[in-house]
């Protein structure tokens, strides 16, 4: 047994690179740090997958640009190494609101591409030998309750109003054939939605397989590196050499993209621009041929349900569950921890959730458990910018919903760096400016309160069989 690459002397950083690890396709070692003052045409902030993919398609397009990534721990260490693996055409702004703001063309749009993206990311996998078990076999979310099938059944009804979506709306019948799940309180689900623009990988084998390639394209990453501020068109870093030394120094670059979604709350010139909160995970032990199939989840699918604190899972290649949720509180100051990403309460409740699902899974044993900060704009609607005459990019906010939208923010930030118009360009979270959270108190009382209201809302359509006032009320503040 291979050792897990450690956050601390505790724990383990996903069940994702453990799995590398054991496998031996991946010993983690970081790559040598950058121990000098540079000169690059592009340097990328953040080593993760919205920062690999822009440095992918930059050089792609234009080899002859010298490319940096500067990441602080190493690539995929963040968000990108730790999520569901859901590679899916949701978008953290619904197809209704971006109408209301945008207009409908741009809304549909946007949704398009998204749904365009599932295959793109499948396109360049295949093409550049990345093995990262990616199967497309679509979303199963449950209904399992009245007030989630009205939200199932609005959910459809909105996709076919902008005639894009394949949704299908299977009723009660449907899903006791196909799965063995449960209702809220017993019995079957009253239905379930399936979303076929969604595929199942993983994420560690997707951010590291990448990183591998874009350094065969030229692109130049340097791990232990990290980036205290940026201004001016340079970079500040500190890294450590090889003998030891501390180095501080800067990068010149023509252009500068930031990449670092909630970790960037820690820099000075993000700060209050974005919110980091927790998604905890757990992973069973592998499950038999015979179990799975009383469940009815295939290889390919991910699933989850219409509760109001979000929960997802998968099926991985070794046939486990991997199954993540919401629930873990904000942290004062915006701050971000190696012991946040464990909290037994989070842990119980995603433990008792499956099985809440699918009741055969009783007595499968938890073997991981993990978490890692996420990234939220104050309105709740992820971005991919540039300045001009900064020369400064930047993406994220993605609530969550970044494993997908990553690849859309790399092509289309390396259409803006590069000044080529187009339809990406033209998308309307394309330069979209979120306002900032508020300061502290007021940001750790709204957030925390946001998370409460959620679970409350659940407890509340449990009762009551109607959809949550609890909700409606705080929709606001949760970006609805």
């Amino acid at each position: 047994m291979v050792a897990a690459l450690r956050l601390d002397a505790a724990q383990p950083l996903s069940f994702w690179f453990d799995a590398l690890l054991e496998s031996g396709a991946d010993d983690l070692r970081p790559r040598p740090a950058l121990a000098r003052n540079a000169r690059f045409d592009v340097c990328i902030v953040g080593g993760g997958l919205t920062g690999l993919w822009t440095a992918y398609y930059l050089a792609k397009a234009d080899p002859s640009l010298n490319i940096a990534v500067l990441e602080k721990h190493i690539a995929g260490f963040g968000a990108s190494g730790r999520n569901g693996g859901w590679c899916s055409a949701l978008f953290p702004s619904s197809a209704a609101s971006l109408e209301r703001t945008h207009g409908r063309d741009a809304a549909i749009a946007m949704r398009k591409a998204m749904i365009d993206t599932v295959d793109e990311v499948s396109r360049v996998t295949g093409d550049e030998g990345i093995d990262c078990d990616f199967v497309r076999g679509g979303t199963v979310t449950f209904a399992r309750n009245q007030p989630q099938f009205a939200a199932a059944s609005a959910d459809v009804s909105e996709a076919a109003e902008f005639g894009v979506d394949e949704l299908e709306l299977w009723d009660g019948e449907q899903v006791a054939e196909r799965f063995g799940a449960s209702g809220v309180g017993g019995g079957s689900p009253l239905g379930a939605v399936f979303d076929p623009a969604c595929a199942r990988l993983q994420p560690a084998k997707l951010v590291r397989g990448l990183a591998t390639v874009v350094e065969g394209l030229g692109v130049h990453i340097f791990e232990n590196t990290e980036v205290t501020n940026w201004f001016a068109r340079r970079v500040r870093f500190r890294s450590q050499s090889a003998n030891g030394d501390v180095v501080d120094g800067a990068v010149s670059a023509t252009h500068i993209v930031i990449a670092v979604e909630g970790y960037g709350a820690s820099l000075p010139r993000v700060g209050r621009h974005i919110l980091p909160l927790y998604s905890l995970m757990i992973a069973t032990e592998p499950l038999s041929e015979e179990l799975w199939r009383e469940i009815g989840i295939e290889h390919g699918q991910t699933f989850g349900d219409y509760r109001h604190l979000i929960v997802y899972g998968q099926r991985t290649a070794d046939n486990r569950i991997a199954f993540g949720g919401r629930g873990a509180r904000y942290h004062w100051g915006s701050a971000i921890r190696p012991e946040y990403d464990r909290d037994p309460r989070v842990f119980s409740h995603l433990q008792k959730a499956p099985v809440e699902l699918f009741p055969a899974v009783a007595d499968a044993a938890i073997t991981h458990r993990w978490g890692g900060a996420l990234g939220v704009n104050r309105d709740w609607r992820a971005t991919a910018s540039f300045n001009p005459k900064t020369g400064v990019a930047l993406a994220g906010g993605y609530v969550g919903d970044g494993l997908s939208t990553t690849n859309l923010a790399g092509r289309t930030l390396s259409a803006l760096i590069r000044d080529e118009r187009g339809p990406l360009t033209e998308l309307p979270w394309v330069n979209h400016r979120s306002p900032q959270w508020e300061p502290e108190p007021l940001r750790f009382v709204g957030a925390n309160l946001g998370l409460l209201a959620t679970g409350l809302a659940d407890s509340e359509e449990r009762l009551t069989k109607r959809p949550s006032v609890a909700a409606k009320l705080m929709g606001p503040l949760l970006g609805h």
